[in-house]
């Protein structure tokens, strides 16, 4: 026969002088009796923790340029099918995320509109969004002059040159 677990035993007073685990927040008691309090955060904090992460988002693809110059230096100079992909991401991910960056940003805004100060920082952390894919696609330009699909040489407009009339004079 199998032994059946007796739950009521967990209030004895055995378990209660047992250090309360790590992490453990002092302000919900465990008492049976009482009433649970949970501290709730104030709107300057969740403001803060809010500006944090908009940070963290604005300056994402600035932190993810050395693995993407990593995968451009992996797939060499040449125009192949593998190279081209590459360069087509990293050319049109700047352009999605600067046209998304309402919806990027919106979960960020500030809960009180009445403090000016958290709109105008939202603002830094959008320029400094826009200027981290501007990058990226700066990166992405000069690995296709480097790969030679960008027209950098004179040689590259001769189509367009026009040569004027040569006149021979009479004599």
């Amino acid at each position: 026969m199998s032994k059946a677990l007796d739950y009521s035993s967990l209030e004895a007073a055995k378990w209660k002088h047992l250090p309360p685990p790590p992490g453990f927040s002092k302000s919900v008691s465990s008492h049976k009796g009482s009433s649970k309090a949970v501290t709730k955060t104030s709107p300057e904090e969740y403001d803060r923790l809010k500006d944090k992460r908009a940070w963290d988002l604005a300056l994402s693809p600035a932190k993810s340029l050395p693995m993407q110059a990593f995968m451009l230096y992996m797939s060499g100079g040449g125009v192949q099918i593998f190279s081209m992909g590459i360069v087509f991401m990293l050319l049109s991910s700047p352009f999605k995320n600067i046209l998304g960056i309402n919806n990027a940003f919106a979960q960020f805004a500030p809960s009180t509109s009445s403090n000016p100060k958290s709109l105008a920082t939202l603002l830094i952390q959008k320029l400094a969004y826009i200027s981290c894919n501007l990058l990226t696609l700066g990166v992405g330009l000069w690995k296709c002059r480097s790969m030679g699909l960008l027209p950098t040489g004179t040689g590259d407009w001769l189509a367009f040159e026009s040569r004027g009339v040569v006149r021979i004079p009479h004599v």
